[in-house]
């Protein structure tokens, strides 16, 4: 059953420097996913929009805690630095389903593309907009984004829909800033420190590595329901498995098991903490700081839901943030109860 719809360039080097780090986390996952893999069990593909991002950790986690094996299943987690990448390899066929930000489903939709989101994550963002130590003085609100280059993961991506909300919101046309595609991590942070943009929407751990190193400010924090309630006027569910809606009813009983590997994740995040959590996670993801990589666990572990339902009015809310500033969906009529099913969670929970 569905619920109805209550619910809702860098330059040459830095670009060579994503490319490198998206084989390394390709390389990293399928290594992950071939050391439990055996052969045996329903073997299923997901892109994550960069498995070392916080925001995305309930997908390696699952992998880490053994729930994939335990529901027979043989999961290869790939990664990709941005979410709008990992849309691409679901509705290509390349991966089965895809971990990244909800607001796709809609913006899918409106392109004559079915498809669903099957666990929702997380009911904020998780994301924050930094500005450079350079320019905090000139960037103190969205309204001052005028002229400025802000970076985004992707264009086309969620941090880039929702930089572009900030600015409309604020009175500032997407016209009047430059966005610029800069990935995470190392290359967002080269970027900033370089000057190559003067702010930019980010995760964790990217986000505690710019505050340790004292290369930028926090201007907008969306980690939390809260800070999610005050830029966006609602929850925002980001973070999900969505597949194509086709696959979805064809493989019922393939869904079924990951949402209930994922459920059972969600449920033990919400009973363990920040550094019992990052204990599980790959050594290389704490970039030799595990307490700074806890910190950024435990600054983003608010945006998580403990059982995969879509939050009340959270796809409304995504929809006001998508129409104000995007044309095609602006002028189109989305049906909100076709980008999301509970059925799956709901079985889970039991």
């Amino acid at each position: 059953m569905r619920k109805s719809a209550r619910y809702t360039t860098l330059a040459a080097a830095g670009l060579l420097a994503l490319s490198s780090l998206t084989a390394c986390a390709n390389d990293a996952a399928s290594t992950a996913a071939g050391s439990k893999g055996d052969g045996k069990g329903t073997k299923v593909k997901i892109m994550v929009g960069g498995l070392d991002k916080v925001i995305y950790l309930p997908a390696m986690l699952t992998q880490r805690l053994g729930y994939f094996d335990a529901e027979g299943l043989d999961v290869e987690l790939l990664s990709e630095p941005a979410g709008v990448q990992a849309e691409t390899a679901l509705v290509s066929g390349q991966v089965q389903g895809a971990v990244g930000f909800y607001d796709h489903t809609l913006d899918l939709q409106v392109k004559g593309k079915s498809v669903e989101s099957v666990v929702q994550f997380s009911h904020a963002p998780g994301e924050v907009e930094v500005v450079s130590d350079k320019a905090a003085g000139d960037i103190t609100s969205p309204k001052d984004f005028k002229g400025k280059k802000l970076g985004v993961t992707g264009l086309g991506s969620s941090t880039d829909f929702l930089t572009k909300y900030l600015a409309v919101k604020n009175g500032v046309k997407v016209s009047e800033f430059t966005p610029v595609a800069v990935g995470a991590g190392p290359t967002f942070i080269s970027a900033l420190q370089q000057g190559a943009i003067d702010g930019g929407m980010t995760t964790d751990p990217t986000v505690a590595t710019i505050l340790d190193k004292k290369a930028g400010k926090v201007l907008i924090d969306m980690r939390t329901p809260e800070g999610s309630q005050a830029a966006l006027g609602g929850p925002y569910p980001s973070s999900s498995l969505y597949m194509q809606t086709d696959w979805v009813n064809s493989h019922k009983d393939t869904v079924q098991k990951l949402a209930n590997a994922f459920v059972k994740t969600l449920t033990w995040m919400s009973t363990h903490s920040a550094d019992e959590i990052a204990a599980k996670m790959p050594a290389d993801y704490s970039q030799g700081d595990k307490a700074l990589y806890a910190q950024a666990i435990k600054s983003t572990l608010p945006m998580f839901t403990k059982d995969g339902v879509m939050p009340a009015n959270g796809p409304e809310t995504v929809e006001k943030v998508l129409k104000s500033f995007n044309p095609t969906i602006k002028n189109a009529k989305v049906d909100l109860s076709k980008t999301f099913t509970t059925e799956f969670v709901e079985k889970a929970a039991k």
